[in-house]
């Protein structure tokens, strides 16, 4: 399963996630049909932020707002492992809304993932989209 997403859009995450080593940074996908037309970053809420991420509630509601206007859809969301892997935790795994997709970056490594059922993800592969 394929998810497509400009190298500018990916080097963002990745330069978001350099500039906060200590800490979870987050924010949603944005688009149709998994093709991440853009990002929006997030505040992480989280209790536990260094270990843990939680999108700020206004934030989300403020997208999916805008989504019912006529702007892009939220289709997942991305958060970064400062101290792990680019893998869904057990954490993840609860929170996750099935059908929703999502990227994990941990250093240079960004990786998307699909939030199948039940706390099961399928990895999904990140393309950059065709600019013919």
């Amino acid at each position: 399963m394929d998810l497509t997403i400009s190298r500018v859009l990916l080097d963002e995450m990745r330069r978001a996630a350099a500039a906060s080593p200590d800490r979870e940074i987050c924010g949603l996908l944005l688009g149709r049909n998994r093709r991440i037309e853009g990002l929006l970053p997030c505040d992480n809420v989280a209790a536990m932020p260094e270990d843990s991420f939680e999108i700020d509630p206004v934030a989300l509601i403020a997208a999916h707002r805008a989504a019912r206007t006529g702007g892009p859809a939220v289709i997942g969301h991305y958060h970064s492992h400062p101290r792990g892997t680019a893998t869904p935790s057990a954490r993840d795994a609860e929170a996750a809304e099935p059908g929703s997709c999502w990227i994990i970056i941990a250093g240079n490594d960004v990786r998307g993932w699909f939030a199948a059922a039940a706390g099961r993800f399928d990895p999904m592969t990140l393309v950059e989209p065709d600019n013919r």
